[in-house]
């Protein structure tokens, strides 16, 4: 059944979901916000089965169960690998229709996405809320040298099965088709919050080593790589990233030590 769900609010909005009775709901650990009485809240680490948010039973006795364990195990391992909640909480409704409340942690937009089980969805770190248990999460890897140069690309949360997945970012949204734009766009590695299978994710160098290259990485504030999007299909964008809100925190707090030469020179430890 389809998710219920409203996103409300401006600057820091919010999700709230109505659920039918015996209907799951789960979101990483640290994005609830509230739920009526007839809602249970369960911790797990395993992640939803895809078929009502049930655990396998794996089968074959002892052997089943070892295969469950190291299965979870794995799960877990890749969820902290990149730096995600190692732990998921499920929401159920008994007895009635229940509402649960769910939020981003930073001050910005969240969109729900409809997934038909045509097309994964791919995500930054941490962009997601919340989806509903027919609806698998998993680690995505984009490869060694576009990891290493791109920082936000390496790791991606990624998002498969049919129903609704809520995501959130900073700041304000933006929704683009590359090919709406000659196939291709390229964008700061940090803005890019989400997008769907079939575009081609990368990271190119701002520039060769020259001199114009050189003034872009010292003086532009986008240190040496952008990322670039290519193919038909949908990509959202934020408008505030998290180094721009650290580095505007740090700076109203009389602690700028990034200086007048951008990001690549920063001065600032971690």
């Amino acid at each position: 059944m389809t998710l219920q769900q409203e996103i409300v609010g401006n600057a820091m909005q919010m999700a709230v979901v109505n659920l039918s009775p015996g209907q799951t709901v789960y979101c990483e650990a640290g994005k609830f916000l509230f739920k009526t009485v007839n809602v249970t809240m369960e911790t797990r680490l395993s992640g939803p089965s895809g078929s009502g948010g049930q655990q396998q039973s794996g089968g074959g006795g002892m052997g089943g169960l070892l295969r469950q364990a190291m299965g979870t195990a794995m799960q877990a391992g890749q969820r902290m690998l990149a730096g995600e909640s190692l732990a998921f909480q499920y929401f159920t409704a008994q007895g009635g229709e229940g509402t649960v409340g769910f939020a981003g942690v930073l001050p910005g937009e969240m969109r729900a996405l409809e997934l038909d089980g045509t097309r994964a969805w791919f995500a930054e770190k941490d962009a997601f809320v919340a989806a509903e248990s027919t609806v698998d999460f998993g680690i995505a890897f984009a490869g060694g040298r576009t990891g290493m140069s791109g920082g936000e690309g390496f790791i991606l949360e990624k998002f498969t099965g049919h129903g609704t997945v809520i995501i959130a970012g900073a700041g304000n949204f933006i929704d683009l088709n590359p090919a709406d734009f000659g196939g291709r766009i390229e964008v700061d590695t940090g803005c890019v919050v989400a997008f769907e299978e079939g575009i081609q994710y990368g990271v190119q160098r701002v520039g060769g080593l020259n001199r114009q290259g050189i003034m872009n990485a010292v003086f532009g504030g986008e240190g040496l790589s952008l990322a670039t999007l290519e193919g038909n299909g949908r990509v959202i964008l934020q408008s505030l990233t998290i180094e721009s809100l650290a580095g505007a925190l740090k700076k109203a707090q009389g602690g700028d030590k990034q200086g007048p030469t951008g990001g690549l020179f920063s001065t600032h430890a971690g």
